[in-house]
């Protein structure tokens, strides 16, 4: 029997998705990105130092920390502290998917760091982070270039990133809590604008997986991060503070 999906949607289809821009007062850039009933709040913030190890590279950093508040789960969880395993796995997840698509020569020394807080969870929360993310991050890019604090805009690129999952042998697109829980295989995918890849995490839940269905599995991913790049898109090249799809 077919899986029924929330909402009726089919299983190569995102969850409604919303992004409000520019939503907090004081950060560079801000965003609060919506899929489905996952909702998660980032801002960037622009430090001026880089890490020890690029002092005097000329080169500057993104990084990211991550947190989900304690009622962000049907049941009270405990509040997260940055250096927590699962926690500190998922900053650098988000670290490395931005830092792929900017110069960070052109950022010179200074550090973008992207707060990414989990106001509710159901699903692809660390996704949800780099997509919504990536909006905080362009503004606050584009302030500091049009303060004239950079020569040159940083953003080389788009990125994105999306779940799949095969669940009782069903090949689905970002999958909500209640399919990634019972996924026999499932599969974090990060990708740019121009279709290259970034980053795979993926795992079998219930043992090992062909690369027939690893490939399956990429290409669906594929198409959702293109739906989610013009959704980012619309939302940046349009100057609108929302997008919905």
């Amino acid at each position: 029997m077919p899986i029924e999906r929330t909402g009726g949607r089919g299983k190569d289809q995102l969850r409604p998705v919303k992004v409000l821009r520019g939503v907090l007062k004081f950060a560079e850039g801000s965003a609060l990105i919506t899929i489905g009933d996952t909702k998660v709040l980032c801002a960037a913030t622009v430090e001026e130092n880089v890490p020890p190890f690029l002092k005097g590279s000329g080169r500057g950093w993104i990084r990211a920390e991550y947190a989900m508040l304690p009622r962000a789960t049907q049941e009270r969880s405990p509040r997260e502290r940055s250096f927590a395993g699962r926690a500190q796995e998922i900053q650098r997840f988000i670290g490395r998917a931005l830092r792929a698509v900017v110069d960070l020569e052109a950022l010179g020394e200074r550090t973008i760091l992207m707060d990414c807080d989990v106001i509710q969870a159901d699903g692809g929360t660390r996704t949800a982070a780099i997509t919504g993310g990536f909006i905080a991050l362009y503004d606050a890019l584009k302030k500091l270039n049009e303060q004239n604090l950079i020569e040159r805009f940083p953003i080389r690129d788009f990125v994105a990133a999306i779940s799949v999952g095969i669940v009782e042998d069903e090949y689905l697109l970002d999958l909500e809590y209640s399919e990634d829980s019972r996924a026999r295989v499932d599969l974090n995918l990060v990708m740019t604008g121009e279709g290259k890849l970034v980053e795979l995490q993926g795992a079998g839940e219930e043992g090992p997986f062909t690369f027939e269905e690893l490939f399956r599995l990429i290409e669906l991913g594929k198409k959702g991060i293109k739906e989610l790049i013009e959704i980012q898109k619309r939302v940046l090249n349009e100057g609108v503070t929302s997008g919905e799809q």
